[in-house]
């Protein structure tokens, strides 16, 4: 008897190829026990049921998962979840526009569910009559727990909408400008929900790339609001998501070299048209941003404020003792900072969209408030006692522009620092 090319082994001695036809008790003449760490008493492809030999692999031990596994496991599983959010969201969008379009044309005619079924046509007909049977399960079963969902078309897959559209062309070709630039996307989204749909590793790059062309789908079907690219921080679908878990922080980086990795300066003041900054020399601002840059967003039409501590403050003495360096030596640099920006302020056409001031409080955090037409982020890092403005954490904060949402003001991060910053700001003095 066999089972996939499997024999079972003999159950007594008397069996043809048993111990007993071997001298010694063994086959082939090889004495009982170990040989080479692997037991010798026992028949051609029966299991030995002896325990291990020491030193061998520990039955169970792959069940254990140190610390490593458990960080590489739970990696995966973000990266998973993030992509199968976007790919969700655009099965979704893909299935209201093949809707939309076809349903007017087939219902009519077919009525109900059929008109599917006729969209389909000979060549989709399999797997149209699939998705059938699968709704009729999950309709006996108790799967459909949204009345919404008790259609034939809530059972397509992405590659089946996709081919509905591709047949169709002609009836979506008066919406949309490119087919070729909607098939391409659906090619960049389909490794990444083979390797979703299997629970497989699924690797930053090909996330990445298919956060791109999600975003570019979105926008092409119609379910963006305006381009992802056009807004120097834009939204993305997880964050969407749980969003109101964090407030307004859109990310935390431990400290300001990691953060200029992945939000440099250009990207954070360029294109500003307002940009309010607070802190002890503002670095970030003046030793990453030229002056030449500087004024060129001022004449732009950026309106600049900045507030600087007083290099002659009795709080810059104490933060000098706390970060332990040499009497004078943050005053002076806050005062070539100030000169700096003076500077620019000189050359401009109108020195009063450029305002600079001084505070003689103790400085408790440094934040740069940038507001855009529709948008605006916020660089933010807590003053620590021991750490210098470049090693402080920092939070990336979503918020203010002129068509600030509702949701940012009432749970947001980003208007408590802007009350703090035009509250110290009220209590300052201009810079001559």
């Amino acid at each position: 008897m066999s089972s996939g090319g499997l024999e079972l082994p003999p159950g007594d001695s008397g069996h043809e190829g048993g111990p007993a036809d071997a001298p010694g008790g063994a086959p082939g003449g090889a004495p009982g026990g170990v040989s080479g760490g692997v037991p010798t008493g026992v028949p051609a492809g029966a299991v030995s049921l002896a325990p291990p030999a020491a030193g061998s692999v520990r039955a169970g031990a792959e069940l254990d998962w140190g610390a490593d596994a458990w960080s590489e496991v739970r990696t995966r599983a973000q990266r998973a979840g993030r992509a199968y959010i976007w790919l969700n969201l655009i099965e979704q969008r893909l299935r209201a526009v093949v809707g939309a379009v076809l349903r007017p044309i087939y219902e009519p005619v077919h009525g109900g569910d059929d008109w599917v079924v006729a969209a389909a046509g000979p060549a989709g007909q399999e797997w149209v009559q699939r998705a059938v049977a699968v709704r009729e399960v999950s309709r006996r079963k108790g799967y459909l727990l949204d009345p919404a969902d008790d259609n034939v078309l809530s059972f397509l897959t992405l590659p089946q909408l996709r081919e509905l559209m591709v047949q169709h062309w002609p009836c979506f070709e008066p919406y949309f400008d490119d087919r070729r630039e909607i098939e391409l996307a659906l090619d960049e989204l389909e490794v990444t929900r083979n390797v979703v749909s299997r629970n497989r590793a699924l690797s930053r790059a090909v996330l990445e790339q298919a956060e791109r062309a999600s975003a570019r789908l979105l926008e092409v079907l119609g379910g963006g609001a305006g381009s992802p690219s056009a807004e120097r921080l834009p939204i993305d679908a997880v964050e969407d998501l749980v969003g109101d878990r964090y407030a307004d922080v859109v990310s935390v980086h431990p400290d300001r070299v990691r953060l200029q990795r992945q939000l440099p300066a250009e990207d954070l003041f360029g294109g500003a048209r307002r940009l309010d900054a607070i802190g002890i020399g503002l670095n970030l601002l003046v030793q990453n941003f030229s002056g030449r840059r500087l004024v060129r967003l001022t004449e732009a039409g950026c309106r600049v404020r900045l507030l600087f501590l007083n290099p002659a403050s009795s709080a810059v003495k104490r933060r000098e003792r706390e970060l332990g360096l040499r009497k004078g030596e943050l005053s002076r640099s806050v005062e070539m900072n100030i000169l700096h920006v003076r500077r620019v302020r000189a050359g401009l056409r109108d020195p009063s969209r450029f305002e600079i001031h001084v505070f003689d409080e103790t400085p408790r955090f440094t934040a740069y408030l940038v507001e855009g037409e529709s948008s605006g982020i916020a660089v933010v890092q807590s003053y620590l006692r021991r750490a210098r403005g470049m090693e402080a954490p920092v939070l990336v904060l979503r918020g203010g522009g002129t068509h600030g949402s509702p949701r940012d003001a009432e749970h947001g991060l980003f208007p408590t620092y802007r009350e703090e910053f035009e509250s110290i700001w009220q209590d300052s003095r201009p810079v001559s």
